[in-house]
């Protein structure tokens, strides 16, 4: 049976109720948590920074909504699901009490006496289909993670006992890749929630505002500090949820007072050029979507940087910077490549449940990786693939407490590239921000905030001696 599609990201609205019963103190336990963060304080030996010269292109694929267990739980040698105890595990209904089967959503195509523990999703969904969407929103992902209990996922889901499935890791296209180079497994997404958010932060370690918003943007919480009603925005004007830039390319439906303005802070792109550092970042449709004809999935709220008014329509910054997927692989090929590469998929190719099935992102991943690794690039560059966020899939690891935005939940991070320790897992703490700190600490970049700045920088996953 081809399993139904379902976008809980954007219609979620009508699930929020169910989360009246948390109060923002459980809602944001890790966000305003007093411990130190553990961000910066890696346990895998660690290369200097000067060895980062070797490298002179850095490429990122940003893949979408996917928890390290989910993928790789299976993966030997890694922290993953095998041997986990049962309070590892067992997730819990709204009175705390553990269910005795996990219970599943009408369109979830999975039957509704599995046992409360992770289990294999291709037994009655193939890794070919797409599952149903799950929730994976700003204050929802804090209430799953229950203060790092990480129990809480099934009953804060639409999607319910989907939360707890998994692939089988040898199976999966990327697997081999991940087997063959680094494997970080202490890899955190950046925010909490879906995917504008982390997609805004990976590029500018910020949170968006939107001062203005209407009232029907915002969160609400009632006086005994419940969440009420949810919303896109903050109380206090920032932007966690799916919204639209009022740049294009927008959806033609969304309403103009609804649009997020341009945003001011810095971004990487903004340090790179500062520099002289060539970048891009290159989007799969995006020529067709900017022409006024956008595929069916493509996805606006995947484009970051349109959010900055330096890339806004008709400004420089965005005619030199914003390529189509197209051009990467071109320049892969050609050995044209700029020093730093952002990659994002179409809708097709990246992954999403609801609206793409596993197997034909992996392979198109495969292909981006084996353009630059067939192309003369290939002996000075590391390649890193990891995904936006868990989209709501459980993940037994909590992550560390830093700060009100995150980090959210484990995600897988492959790190390939000549320099990549060879068949390694990496058990160093690191979040989306150690990408930028490994930009930046390559091309003498100075952080764009606190959080990249005291991130580790990836230097446990290369060896450069060998070179």
């Amino acid at each position: 049976m081809s399993p139904v599609r379902h976008s809980s990201e954007e219609n979620v609205l009508s699930f929020s109720n169910r989360l009246v019963a948390f109060s923002v103190a459980a809602a944001l336990s890790l966000a305003v948590a007093c411990a130190p963060s553990t961000v910066g304080t890696g346990t895998a030996p660690v290369a200097t920074r000067g060895s980062f010269s070797n490298i002179n292109h850095v490429v990122v694929l940003y893949l979408e909504n996917r928890s390290f267990d989910n993928l790789y739980g299976e993966f030997e040698g890694a922290d993953g699901i095998a041997g986990l105890a049962p309070e590892k595990y067992r997730q819990v209904d709204l009175a705390g009490k553990p269910y005795a089967m996990l219970p599943q959503a009408p369109d979830s195509h999975l039957p509704p006496d599995l046992p409360n523990a992770p289990f294999a999703i291709e037994r009655f969904i193939p890794s070919n289909a797409p599952t149903r969407d799950l929730v994976h929103r700003y204050y929802q992902e804090q209430s799953q993670i229950d203060g790092g209990q990480m129990d809480r996922f099934t009953v804060v889901s639409d999607a319910q006992g989907l939360t707890m499935g998994h692939y089988h890791t040898a199976g999966l296209p990327l697997a081999a890749e991940a087997k063959q180079y680094t494997l970080a497994d202490r890899f955190f997404h950046a925010a909490f929630g879906g995917s504008f958010f982390n997609h805004i932060y990976l590029v500018s370690a910020a949170a968006p505002v939107f001062m203005n918003a209407p009232t029907a943007m915002r969160a609400k919480f009632d006086a005994s500090g419940k969440l009420a009603i949810d919303g896109a925005v903050t109380p206090d004007g920032f932007v966690v949820n799916t919204s639209f830039s009022v740049n294009q390319p927008h959806p033609g439906w969304a309403a103009k007072e609804t649009l997020v303005p341009s945003q001011t802070m810095p971004t990487i792109g903004d340090r790179l050029s500062d520099k002289g550092v060539t970048w891009a970042w290159y989007s799969g449709g995006w020529d067709d979507a900017i022409a006024g004809h956008a595929d069916s999935l493509f996805q606006y709220h995947h484009q970051p940087f349109i959010y900055f008014r330096n890339y806004a329509d008709g400004t420089p910054g965005r005619t030199a910077h914003l390529r189509d997927e197209r051009e990467f692989i071109a320049a892969a090929r050609t050995g044209t490549l700029p020093a730093v590469s952002f990659v994002k998929p179409i809708g097709e190719s990246n992954e999403h449940p609801g609206y793409a099935d596993l197997i034909s992102g992996e392979r198109h991943t495969l292909e981006l990786i084996n353009a630059v690794r067939g192309g003369p690039n290939w002996k000075d560059v590391v390649i890193i693939v990891t995904y936006d966020e868990n989209g709501g899939f459980w993940d037994h690891v909590a992550p560390p407490k830093v700060d009100r935005w995150g980090p959210g939940s484990r995600v897988p991070a492959i790190i390939i590239s000549p320099f990549a320790k060879r068949g390694f897992i990496d058990h160093t703490t690191y979040d989306t921000m150690s990408i930028l700190a490994l930009i930046e600490h390559r091309f003498g970049l100075s952080p764009l905030g606190t959080r990249d700045a005291a991130a580790n920088d990836m230097s446990g996953a290369f060896d450069f001696t060998a070179r």
